[in-house]
């Protein structure tokens, strides 16, 4: 196989980070986008020459207003979109915002109308179904003090074996 044919190929997904934060209850932080019609985690596409780590940050600073320092990585997802293309997601651990930390929340009016805390049990009925599944796994993952590899939103916990 040629170079060509091989870079040909590769696949060239595009990539995401977010950030799950949590109340002193537990319950999910869940943004309302002024240009979506559910709702979202902070965060957004990673730049060129950006890490995912340091494209969450970003994100948080832009979106909320929060120099926020990110804890651990909880899930990764591949996500296959016959529309948008493929996708690499990455969600790291905001942790608890204290109500003091919320009175700094500077929400970007452009893109962001409102937020609230959720339960995971309220996320599904509030956002797309593939973003409710990762984010209760990388929730769960958090709890156990794990990292989720996911697929289009189903954690993966084992290869298959090929022939």
């Amino acid at each position: 196989m040629s170079d060509n044919e091989h870079e040909a190929k590769m696949a060239r997904p595009r990539m995401a980070s977010g950030a799950l934060f949590f109340d002193e209850q537990g319950r999910v932080m869940m943004l309302e986008p002024t240009y979506k019609d559910y709702r979202e985690i902070p965060g957004g596409y990673v730049e060129a020459g950006e890490s995912p780590l340091q494209a969450c940050i970003r994100e948080v600073r832009e979106e909320l207003g929060l120099s926020a320092k990110m804890g651990r990585l909880l899930a990764v997802d591949w996500a296959p979109s016959p529309a948008e293309g493929d996708k690499v997601l990455y969600i790291f651990d905001g942790g608890v915002l204290s109500p003091g930390l919320q009175e700094q929340i500077q929400l970007q009016e452009a893109e962001v109308g409102a937020y609230s805390f959720l339960s995971l049990d309220e996320v599904p009925g509030l956002t797309i179904p593939r973003l409710a599944r990762r984010i209760r796994a990388a929730a769960e993952a958090r709890a156990a003090g794990e990292v989720a590899y996911l697929e289009n939103g189903c954690i993966i916990r084992e290869q298959e074996n090929g022939p």
